[in-house]
């Protein structure tokens, strides 16, 4: 991922202006101007490091005279008491840029080490553990990028990249039949290269769907692992299969012995867990 797209930097700048406003004010009352000094990234806990290339380019926005140390790279597993990386500069800098770094590494580590604990309880099975929509506002890229170094994939990363036709695209439209094939003609008409996917409630709708044709991937949204079973074998390969809804590490290994493709996992980014990481600095 490149962390110096426009897009990125952007980001940070509303979150440096966000955390700092007119001043960092007790820095700037208690230490001394021109005061360098030296800080230590340090995992507290077992997990996987992810963000850590985000940090640099969030000391450098902040201050270009910032040098990083890295130890470490994203995507390693790190045991707790590691010391990741090492920062010197500036005290000034280096205290106003605390909070938005670590804001950043603990949850997107968090993330990268949910979905490696996911991915390792699925080793064996050929089943790929998939994200969601069901991201942070404004920090979907990172969080799925985080999902990525944790060994896991991506969905679709917005509307705009994949067709879904969910239950109320279904409803709405009047049935899967009239819902798919308004679609087939809309993404011809409009010389559109995209994938469709088409939710489902049940085998009925799974049958349904595999009557009209013309869809990738079949989600099968609520289901029990039984039913996965069934549903896979009544598709035989003539669509990807997901399983999503409901799932979680304990049942996760029953989903993936149904035989499915993919499993999605909201809970990768909505429910995650912040990595407890430090940054320690002291005066040089």
């Amino acid at each position: 991922m490149d962390f110096r797209s426009q897009e990125i930097l952007h980001l940070i700048d509303l979150c440096l202006r966000e955390d700092l406003g007119n001043g960092d004010h007790s820095s700037i009352a208690s230490i001394p101007q021109g005061t360098i000094g030296h800080s230590r990234i340090l995992f507290k806990q077992d997990g996987v490091l992810a963000g850590i290339e985000l940090a640099r380019v969030i000391l450098h926005q902040l201050d270009a005279g910032i040098s990083l140390t890295v130890h470490k790279r994203d995507g390693d597993h790190i045991p707790s008491g590691t010391i990741v990386a090492e920062a010197e500069g500036s005290v000034h800098s280096l205290l106003a840029a605390e909070r938005l770094l670590l804001n950043f590494m603990q949850r997107l580590s968090g993330i990268a080490t949910q979905t490696a604990e996911a991915m390792n309880r699925l080793k064996g099975y050929h089943t790929q553990i998939l994200d969601t929509r069901k991201t942070t506002p404004g920090l979907r890229l990172l969080e799925k990028w985080a999902v990525k170094t944790g060994g896991g994939a991506n969905h679709r990363i917005g509307l705009y990249d994949m067709i879904m036709l969910k239950d109320n695209h279904v409803d709405s439209a009047g049935g899967i039949r009239p819902a798919i094939e308004r679609t087939l003609a809309y993404l011809q008409q409009n010389n559109l290269d995209l994938r469709i996917e088409v939710e489902t409630r049940n085998l009925a709708e799974v049958d349904e769907v595999l009557q009209t044709g013309g869809v990738h991937r079949i989600m099968l949204d609520n289901y029990t692992p039984e039913q996965c079973k069934e549903a896979v074998k009544r598709i035989n390969g003539r669509a990807e299969t997901e399983a999503s809804g409901g799932i979680h590490l304990d049942n996760l290994v029953e989903y993936a012995q149904s035989g499915v493709d993919f499993i999605s996992l909201g809970y990768l980014t909505h429910s995650v867990k912040a990595l407890d990481i430090s940054m320690k600095t002291h005066m040089l």
